[in-house]
């Protein structure tokens, strides 16, 4: 950035050199305050358009600008199939007969169905009571007092399908303890206590961690993963949620740091096409990476609504360019776009490459990440953007934001365990209540769970 002075050259040069000395001082300091106001403008205009911050935090009370807005109708598009609801099994089919005619007849003998009214309803709940009666004795040849012992499978007092519902409220739905027995109460007609919740929620825990740990050997065993993370309080301190997902699978862990270390304990031994945003550990990753294009674009349309023209002219370039690439994941180039489109990136990066603002940093991102840029064209089933780590992340973080983190080393077990269970059986289109029914039910009856549904994906 440079200021014109209102003078000429030969006015300058006639100027005493103190006053002169002073006057470039001033204009050092003006250039520097001006950069400054225009970075802290730019921070005030943040959004989930321009930068990585999620959408929940757009105000809601800023609307977007009139050329910005979407000149599509709101609800489904053309063509869109619908989801109508589904005929249930009946428990109850009553017919109902066109009744009397204007003309006073009322016999119908050839009357038709031609339309199905549904109506559900909830019936009255009656919860299952069983009273176990223990009985003692004493052996009439020994003199021995033996009494009768609790099954296996009924001692926590609590059903599998009590259990289930209270670990789908708690960690699907993210409902608190309290919430949980006012329902109990209120809805199931019995009462339960907040500790006792917490063992039914300890006693889901573990019975959910066979498919956690199936989960995390699918995850490793892929030859293509997102990976992403986010803050997650730990305790009252600062610590990492992280995921690696999959086509098929999600794996959650909690670990204290951001940091090489936790990654690896993610990662183990993968070694496979990694998906990731630009956290500098991820680029250093040995293998194959694709950067996410997604937070390129975000990054060039911030620079492109700039102040400074130059910057702003940058960023519309650079913007249009990476749109462009991102789009021929579903409209591969020719040889002569792709050579084309090369060559204009390439003359971007070069022309911009040793500027001291924003733009010369960002074309030198782009320059040390330009292999990165496009492996999802050369290599099926990888993604030009880590949006899928971020959708499977964003139902972790509504979580946290309701629950507030978590305070014990047993309760990031359970969410690393619930949270990669409720994702996993989204993306294999299996519901989590009968899974978690099925799991608790092997647990309490020392079975193995059936696993064989993890990793498969509906088409």
């Amino acid at each position: 950035m440079q200021l014109k002075r209102p003078f000429t050259e030969a006015d300058w040069l006639a100027t005493p050199k103190p006053v002169r000395l002073a006057y470039e001082l001033l204009e050092k300091q003006l250039i520097a305050l001006t950069q400054r106001v225009e970075k802290l403008e730019s921070m005030i205009h943040m959004n989930s358009q321009n930068s990585s911050k999620p959408p929940s935090s757009d105000p809601p009370f800023r609307k977007p600008d009139a050329e910005k807005k979407s000149k599509k109708k709101a609800g489904a598009k053309k063509g869109h199939p619908g989801h109508r609801q589904t005929l249930l099994d009946p428990t109850e089919t009553i017919p109902l007969k066109p009744g009397k005619c204007a003309c006073g007849n009322s016999r119908y003998p050839k009357a038709t169905p031609y339309y199905t009214h549904q109506i559900i309803e909830l019936p009255e709940i009656q919860m299952e009571i069983t009273h176990l009666v223990l009985h003692r004795a004493q052996c009439p040849c020994c003199g021995k007092l033996n009494k009768a012992l609790i099954p296996p499978e009924q001692r926590a007092g609590y059903g599998p399908r009590l259990t289930a519902l209270i670990a789908e409220m708690t960690g699907i739905f993210g409902n608190s303890r309290t919430n949980v027995a006012d329902f109990c109460s209120s809805v199931l007609g019995f009462h339960i206590s907040l500790g006792a919740i917490q063992k039914v929620i300890d006693r889901a825990s573990q019975s959910v961690k066979p498919h956690y740990e199936k989960i995390a050997e699918t995850a490793r065993s892929a030859s293509i993963a997102h990976i992403d993370e986010t803050s997650f309080p730990q305790n009252g301190t600062l610590a990492w949620l992280w995921v690696m997902a999959t086509s098929s699978v999600s794996l959650f862990m909690i670990h204290p740091n951001r940091s090489k270390q936790a990654f690896e304990k993610l990662i183990q031994d993968w070694q496979g096409i990694l998906i990731s945003d630009n956290y500098g550990v991820y680029q250093k990753w040995i293998g194959l990476r694709q950067t996410c294009l997604a937070h390129r674009i975000r990054k060039a349309r911030a620079l492109s609504e700039r102040k400074n023209p130059e910057i702003a002219r940058f960023g519309t370039w650079a913007l249009k360019e990476l749109q462009r690439l991102c789009h021929m994941a579903h409209a591969p180039p020719t040889l002569g776009e792709w050579n084309a489109f090369y060559a204009r990136l390439i003359r971007l990066i070069s022309l911009h490459h040793d500027r001291k603002d924003e733009a010369g940093t960002f074309a030198r991102r782009l320059a040390k990440e330009i292999e990165s840029l496009w492996v999802f064209l050369e290599h099926e089933g990888v993604s030009s953007t880590n949006n899928h780590a971020e959708r499977m992340l964003r139902y972790a973080v509504l979580w946290r934001n309701r629950s507030q983190g978590t305070a014990s080393e047993k309760g990031e077990r359970w969410v690393e365990r619930i949270l990669s269970l409720r994702q996993t059986c989204r993306v294999s289109g299996k519901k989590t209540y009968p899974a978690l029914v099925e799991a608790i039910t092997c647990f309490f009856k020392e079975q193995k769970p059936n696993l064989s549904w993890i990793g498969q994906t509906t088409n």
